[in-house]
């Protein structure tokens, strides 16, 4: 494993199965691993960068691209799915040797710990998912937009304004940094590849099973913001329904960007769900 020093969104790399993976290790004591979702050019950093300091205070804090996004590796003919991007993560676990942790998913992040928490529950001990995918739903304009994204400076200042509830935070200089992001060599090929038209069959195959779901034994917080024009926030009811050591917490005046509109309370609410003692 090696560490560069080029741009922040780009940190370690480990191999895992031979694919060059890209990710951020910061902080001490039990291991939270945080999963980004798939808008056009985001990274680890881009998703979490308000959430690993904080977190990282109390806990060892993993965030790793996953595979065909960012600056990990994106080999000739991967078929992109949720069983090769599962299979990624939980290979990722093993390179690390990190066998059971605690596991934050974010929108398209929140399927893949799903994922996890049902094939391999052993290896789970906290979830947290946020603005998740992972229940049935039928897609949105804003989801449809995200996974249908053109490169261009409107289309992404469009996107960002979809993210977010505060328009302050989307700015001229935001859209420029995550355009860039978006065309780098081989991301907009590999981004257009995972989520073709129609893209509610990308909505219907990243849907766990609910069985599966419902008998997850993992205590789990699942946050969602009210306005979000990305992901429904029925989804999050649904999964509150289904789970049965769920709770569930809903942000007003916030889009599909929680750990980022609300990212002090989003962060100490993490924070002490993830710490909380439950052997009593």
């Amino acid at each position: 494993m090696t560490i560069t020093q080029q741009s922040p969104e780009i940190s370690r790399t480990v191999d895992v199965g031979g694919i060059a993976t890209n990710y951020h290790d910061e902080g001490e004591g039990r291991p939270v691993v945080l999963i980004h979702g798939s808008g056009p050019g985001v990274t680890a950093w881009a998703n979490w960068r308000a959430t690993i300091p904080a977190l990282a205070r109390h806990f060892r804090v993993i965030a790793p691209d996953i595979l065909g996004f960012g600056y990990t590796a994106r080999p000739d003919g991967v078929a992109y799915n949720s069983t090769t991007w599962t299979e990624h993560l939980t290979g990722f676990l093993d390179a690390l040797g990190l066998e059971k942790v605690s596991i934050v998913g974010n929108s398209f992040g929140g399927s893949l710990a799903l994922n996890i928490a049902t094939r391999h529950p052993e290896r789970v001990d906290r979830l947290v998912l946020m603005g998740s995918v992972g229940v049935p739903f039928q897609i949105t304009d804003g989801l449809d937009a995200v996974w249908g994204f053109q490169p261009s400076l409107p289309a992404m200042r469009h996107l960002l304004d979809v993210f977010a509830y505060d328009r302050s935070l989307v700015t001229d200089e935001l859209a420029e940094l995550r355009l860039a992001a978006a065309t780098r060599p081989g991301v907009q090929e590999a981004f257009s590849a995972m989520f073709p038209a129609p893209r509610q069959q990308g909505v219907d195959a990243m849907a766990v099973d609910e069985d599966r779901i419902a008998a997850l034994p993992h205590d789990t917080l699942i946050v969602h913001g009210r306005d979000d024009q990305v992901i429904p926030l029925s989804n999050s009811l649904r999964l509150l329904e289904l789970i049965e050591r769920s709770q569930l917490h809903v942000f007003g005046r916030c889009g599909h960007w929680v750990q980022i509109e609300h990212a002090a309370r989003f962060n100490a609410l993490v924070a002490d769900f993830l710490a909380e003692d439950t052997s009593s």
